[in-house]
């Protein structure tokens, strides 16, 4: 990046944090029905606390949703979309899907939406959505998928036959800001069908009831009203303003309270005559449920507009701070301004070389990104105990979960996985977001990273919270690596950065030393660790009385652990000498895990490769024998070491050669290579000549190495399934390329067979590592049984290509992601892309959460660092 910021987004970006252009934002949630945080139940079932059946009748605790929505920072305010069909049974406020208990494979959302476009300070959105024609089939989806058993494919709504005919509505949404606090809203409405159709389009702004939850309720109020035609004003005390124009003279204002329908739900008299589904009911039903006084805390343009076959209609908004708003008339001129704006942005971002297709496929998974942006507010404390406006909580609550983790408090904007199927953050999904998220904006990306080390999230013993079912939970140690990643994406300048969160992971490493390695041992344990179903046993709830389990993929994120925290200190040492000392610490530390990982029972020899190891209470020793992803972990245990890049470190180095001469069984995991710039040194878990054996046994198309990347469990297990007798009962792990169909964790989670990308990239990055720092060639057959040989490097170009080809179609033929369904491969389908979960390890179809998961965006990283020729 130059001192100069070229395009106009980088010039706004320049001046985000104090110019305001990231106080409004996508920030809005699409769904908050069917959350930890608005279950109060005394059970813990989140789902059926709160079901999307209530989510238009009940007010929201902790925050709001809706579809392709905008707020500002604390969500105070909310701008949406509704939309009616005139055939559906309920106004389309918010995204339907089908809950965990109702999914045969977990959560499930059953629409067809996309992320289009998105620049980091949110100067220009765009959103798609194909609405049908007809009516929507609620009950034929809940239905059908509860009749389907773990060994069918979900039924979805491509399969309901609704899209038939190309009766539906193609509607986009374009957000364009003209200032920090001046938004413009486009709706267009395509009619893709073969007949004239109407639809009901209501452009809605609410404010978020925050009032209802004290003790009293404060003597004023937000309100909305019409203050002249086709002009909606809202006032929120200790708020500026605000005012909402359209240009539509049809448009008719609409009025009802962000308040309970308790008449409905509870059959008890309600606060408002006109709750918040008081405008749906009079939409749908014609019913007189809004405020005829013309004022209220929702509000809704509804306009009926009448589209002949092919064609197209648009509405235009603007919503200001102030009273004097600029006409809605004059939002093209900024709409035209803020898309070539944000063309010409991701002209630098995207590097020279880069294909149509893959600028096509960077740029949307870019937008998911920046559509994930979402208001995160839960106060765990005030959550466990109750609203003094509401009933006590069940005192079993607070024994589901999160009883620990009273201190957490967040009002914060965060990178979620997903707006709808993920609403909530989760640490290392976190982590993976950042890493794509600084090739847009690096300051918003170490701003998350720092955000997560707080004190308000970071637990007092130093644990990170893992997500929000459960914040005790393990998942991997990954900050470090996203850190480093955002520092070197930045330019390898902002050690201040570096240093708030080295200081941080220091607590962070030590509780792991302190709670995860039992043995004392050096070999670590950790549970699940992000991997959900891939073992036979569950590896987080295992009975003290059965056994012990010391986990491959566990002592391997520790080793990676202890060599980032060692090159943070190293970089860091070229600034403050005094870290030199920390950097010899995290030095011997890893050589003793790496010691520990090779030679006390985890690696297989015969096999070449590395399985948990499972200490049984009689004494008994029993290796996990399934290559999967957790054998693969001690591949990303690896750190290039290069001199040039840090300060004086002789006593450093003095000390290192101290310490292996009179540790002489560490050398193998010291590597020293000379090159133009000097010796480079290259640490590592598994020696090279141990990664040629294990990449031997991994790529081939039989085993690990699908057409789109490394499956996470090898194909061998299809026909030879591991078992293992646990506690009297067999405990079974086999290849399952699709959907899984094991409940040992639950949900959607599948790492039985499918290709993830967290890993895979991680794998990537390190295999080059090893070819950068070795000097010499090592050659691997690849793939195995071919005949043809490549480098380290070579096959992570490979392994890369692979990934990105997931989302690319060739001659006619569709992107294997979307491959099932003939009907995403029509043109007016085609050139939108979702970024799934994981992807069938023999097909590559898109699995799991099948709308954006901000992982999957990683493609976007393979894309802007590949290696062109």
């Amino acid at each position: 990046m130059t001192d100069e910021p070229a395009s106009a987004e980088r010039r706004r970006l320049a001046e985000a944090d104090t110019a305001g252009w990231r106080d409004w934002g996508p920030y809005l949630a699409e769904r908050a029905w069917g959350t930890v945080r608005e279950d109060y139940s005394a059970d813990g079932d989140a789902w059926r606390s709160f079901p999307h059946d209530h989510a238009r009748s009940r007010v929201y605790r902790w925050n709001e949703d809706g579809m392709a929505g905008f707020s500002d920072a604390e969500q105070s305010w909310c701008l949406a979309l509704a939309l009616w069909n005139g055939a559906d049974p309920i106004l389309k406020e918010r995204m339907f899907g089908l809950s965990g208990p109702e999914g045969n494979h977990g959560e499930d959302v059953k629409e067809y939406w996309w992320y289009l476009d998105g620049t980091p300070t949110h100067s220009f959105q765009r959103w798609r959505y194909h609405y049908p024609q007809a009516a929507f089939p609620y009950a034929e989806l809940v239905e059908r998928n509860a009749a389907r058993s773990k060994n069918e494919d979900e039924f979805e709504l491509a399969d309901t036959g609704v899209f038939d005919d190309d009766r539906f509505w193609v509607v986009t949404v374009d957000y364009a800001k003209a200032g920090p606090h001046d938004l413009v809203m486009s709706v267009t409405v395509e009619n893709a069908g073969p007949d004239e159709a109407s639809i009901d389009v209501l452009p809605s702004l609410w404010f978020r009831n925050t009032w209802g939850w004290e003790a009293e309720r404060p003597a004023e109020l937000p309100a909305l009203r019409q203050s002249a035609p086709g002009t909606i004003s809202g006032y929120r005390p200790g708020h500026p303003e605000l005012t909402l124009r359209i240009d539509d003279d049809r448009a008719e204002a609409l009025f009802c309270d962000n308040e309970t329908d308790t008449e409905l739900l509870y059959g008890e008299p309600g606060i408002s005559a006109h709750p918040k589904n008081g405008i749906g009911d009079h939409v749908v039903d014609g019913r007189p449920t809004v405020n005829p006084a013309g004022e209220g805390t929702k509000s809704a343009f509804r306009v009926t507009l009448t589209v002949p076959p092919g064609g197209s209609r648009t509405l235009r908004l603007r919503l200001t701070e102030g009273p004097d708003a600029q006409a809605a008339a004059l939002a093209d001129t900024v709409l035209a301004a803020r898309q070539a704006e944000a063309d010409e942005f991701y002209a630098e971002v995207l590097p020279a070389g880069t294909s149509p297709q893959e600028a096509d496929i960077a740029r949307q998974a870019f937008a998911g990104l920046t559509w994930s942006k979402q208001f995160y507010h839960f106060d765990v404390r005030r959550w466990l105990s109750g609203d003094p406006s509401s009933p006590p909580p069940p005192a079993a609550r607070s024994r589901i979960r999160n009883a620990d983790w009273r201190h957490l408090s967040s009002r914060d904007v965060l990178l979620m996985p997903d707006p709808w199927e993920y609403p909530w953050f989760a640490a290392w999904d976190l982590a993976f977001h950042c890493v794509t998220y600084a090739h847009l904006d690096p300051e918003f990306a170490k701003a998350q990273l720092v955000l997560l080390v707080r004190e308000w999230y970071m637990h007092p013993n130093g644990q990170l919270p893992a997500y929000e079912w459960d914040f005790g939970d393990v998942n991997p140690p990954i900050q470090a690596w996203a850190a480093l990643r955002v520092f070197e994406i930045d330019g390898h300048r902002d050690h201040r950065f570096l240093g708030r969160v080295f200081h941080k992971l220091l607590m962070n490493f030590t509780w792991w030393t302190n709670n995860k390695d039992h043995g004392d041992n050096n070999l670590f344990e950790g549970g699940f660790l992000g991997l959900d179903n891939i073992a036979p046993l569950d590896r987080s709830t295992l009975p003290p009385e059965v056994g012990t389990l010391e986990q491959a993929d566990a002592t391997a994120w520790m080793a990676t652990y202890a060599l980032q925290l060692l090159d943070m200190a190293l970089l860091l040492t070229a600034h403050d000498p005094a870290y030199e000392d920390v950097a010899t610490k995290f030095f011997e530390h890893f050589l003793v895990i790496a010691a520990s990982a090779n030679e006390a029972g985890l690696w297989s020899e015969e096999d070449a490769f590395y399985y948990d190891l499972l200490h049984l209470a009689d004494g008994r020793d029993v290796p996990l024998e399934v290559r999967s992803l957790v054998g693969l972990v001690p591949v990303t245990a690896a750190l290039v070491f290069e001199r040039h890049r840090m300060g004086d470190l002789d006593e450093f180095v003095q000390r290192g050669i101290a310490y292996l001469t009179r540790n002489p069984g560490f050398a193998p995991f010291v590597h020293l290579r000379e090159h133009a710039d000097g010796v480079r040194s290259l640490l590592a878990l598994v020696s090279p000549e141990r990664l040629e054996r294990i990449l031997g046994g991994v790529l081939d198309d039989e085993r690990m190495l699908s057409p789109h990347g490394i499956r996470s469990i090898s194909a061998e297990h299809r026909t030879h399934p591991f078992s293992v007798e646990v506690a009297g009962a067999q405990a079974v792990v086999d290849y399952e390329p699709g959907e899984s169909t094991s409940g040992l964790f639950g949900g959607n989670s599948n790492w039985r067979g499918p290709v993830w990308f967290p890993l895979n990239v991680l794998i990537i990055e390190s295999l080059r590592s090893y070819d950068t720092s070795l000097g010499e060639p090592h050659l691997v057959e690849y793939p195995a049984g071919s005949g043809e040989h490549a480098t380290f490097g070579e096959i992570a170009d490979d392994l890369s290509r692979r990934l990105v080809s997931l989302f690319e179609g060739a001659d006619g033929h569709p992107r294997p992601s979307d491959a099932r369904y003939p009907l995403l491969s029509r043109p007016r389908w085609r050139d939108n892309i979702a970024f799934y979960e994981y992807f069938h390890g023999d097909t590559g179809q898109g699995l799991g959460a099948s709308h954006q998961t901000g992982w999957t965006a990683l493609v976007a990283h393979l894309i802007v660092t590949r290696r062109r020729p």
